[in-house]
């Protein structure tokens, strides 16, 4: 393909943007098709936190390493990163609704695959392609949001779907556990089938967004997933083996530079640099990538810190986890409400403190003999999260023009992918260098400084506001 992209001449802008759009489907449309694009979310998210629980079970069943597994997990994980970028380009030039769906049908083939695989290889292949499919799912279904829903619902929709994917979350490792307690480990990803098919009979509802087509540069998306694949492979080697590891991440930042350097003259490129010029969209991009850095610490460092240090078993610290995701769920469609109407950088920056308040308390009061300090530490932590994620989403996503709806969405699941492998990056270097029993309360200070860093970053975005109000 030519490396020369024809795109709309519409700017990205800042919130002035947002007002001139339309008003989304019709009531009892839109109903369905928020439930329908819900549903993808739950199918993607669902199968993560399940398979995770699997990863003994198919160790035993197909005569493999723990080393070689743990593939089953990290082959989505890197293909959904890859898959980001390119299907929110997709999706703006074909169609955002042909690529989520396809997104859907490629998700539901492959579980299949999955669950009909009779050696690792084949599995771990299947769930690259499950990842690809999660990709565009992951990319475009906020596009798709923002033309089912009138503006003035957008925050709310957001906060749903963050209470939608931290219940899917929490849910998943009980819904997994019941089922390997019932059936073979292939079931986890059968059951995907179900939802995959019902998703796909009721896509007649979903909108149909209008396309811009242009022509999309085969190089640049082959240099962002050589990009990617050197970023995760080098985080995975950085600790262990840091010879590779550097050089790989140094070659990843130099296909970055490169990919840059060559995009910036396009009007939509792959990496949305037209995006990153508008202020409040870059700050919403790098106060992400902070925050969820933090969480990934946090989350990293809990089962550490209640198995280890406060002796409980791997039931008991399941369980122990579950306030975190749960004030999340009850937090985040509160946010979504008030986005509409305060300022979001002022939230982000409550949410944030209220985040790093939360693991500071854990760090400093969880004890064997009183988890009191655990639990109050882990609601206030998920409640801040909350307030920070969905206030943070909403102007990342509505900064951009609808016409950019795909690439502010694959850089939403970009930038939450990133600051996840940093924040794993971080707590593998904490084990390194600090003994066992302290590594995870350590973890939680560092966390606590990223999520402190995340809301002053936010901060930063007042005053945009207040100078496009």
């Amino acid at each position: 393909m030519s490396d020369h992209a024809i795109s709309d001449t519409r700017p990205a802008g800042g919130p002035s943007t947002i007002s001139g759009e339309q008003e989304g489907l019709p009531a009892p449309q839109r109903t369905l098709a928020i439930l329908t694009v819900l549903m993808t979310l739950v199918l993607v998210v669902l199968d993560g936190a399940i398979a995770n629980i699997a990863l003994p079970s198919i160790e035993r069943a197909l005569n493999s390493t723990s080393a070689d597994t743990v593939w089953v997990v990290s082959s989505y994980q890197l293909a959904v990163i890859v898959a980001l970028l390119p299907c929110g380009a997709l999706g703006e030039a074909l169609g955002a609704r042909r690529v989520f769906l396809a997104g859907v049908a490629l998700f539901t083939a492959a579980s299949l695959l999955c669950a009909m695989a009779t050696n690792l290889p084949l599995l771990i292949t299947a769930r690259f392609l499950q990842g690809l499919g999660g990709g565009a799912i992951m990319a475009l279904s906020s596009m798709m949001m923002r033309f089912i829903c009138p503006p003035g619902m957008f925050g709310t929709i957001i906060g749903i779907n963050a209470m939608t994917v931290a219940i899917s979350s929490a849910a998943g490792p009980a819904i997994g556990g019941a089922i390997l307690a019932l059936a073979d480990w292939r079931w986890l990803f059968a059951v995907n089938l179900p939802v995959g098919a019902l998703v796909l009979i009721l896509s007649r509802v979903l909108p149909r967004p209008a396309r811009h087509p242009r022509q999309l540069a085969l190089s640049i998306m082959i240099m962002n997933g050589a990009m990617f694949v050197l970023f995760f492979a080098g985080a995975d080697l950085l600790v262990r083996q840091p010879f590779l590891g550097v050089p790989m991440l140094a070659a990843s930042a130099l296909l970055l530079a490169i990919v840059i350097r060559r995009e910036r003259v396009r009007e939509a490129p792959l990496v949305p640099i037209d995006l990153f010029r508008d202020p409040a969209f870059r700050v919403a991009t790098i106060a992400s990538v902070v925050c969820f850095a933090a969480q990934m610490m946090s989350y990293v460092s809990l089962p550490f810190l209640l198995q280890h240090d406060l002796g409980q078993s791997e039931t008991a610290s399941g369980l122990s986890m579950i306030p975190w995701p749960a004030s999340v769920a009850v937090v985040a469609p509160l946010a979504g409400r008030l986005a509409n109407r305060v300022p979001t950088g002022l939230l982000c920056l409550i949410g944030g403190l209220a985040f790093a308040a939360g693991m500071v308390v854990i760090a400093l009061f969880s004890r064997v003999d009183d988890l009191t300090g655990f639990y109050i530490g882990s609601v206030i932590a998920g409640a801040g999260f909350g307030f920070f994620q969905t206030p943070n989403n909403r102007i990342l996503l509505l900064t951009a023009p609808k016409s950019r709806s795909g690439a502010a969405g694959a850089t939403q699941g970009t930038a939450r992918l990133v600051g996840q492998t940093m924040g794993a990056i971080g707590m593998s270097l904490i084990f390194v260098f600090a003994d066992g029993g302290v590594a995870p309360r350590i973890g939680l200070g560092v966390a606590a400084c990223f999520a402190v860093a995340a809301s002053i970053v936010s901060g930063l975005r007042i005053r945009y506001e207040r100078a496009a109000s």
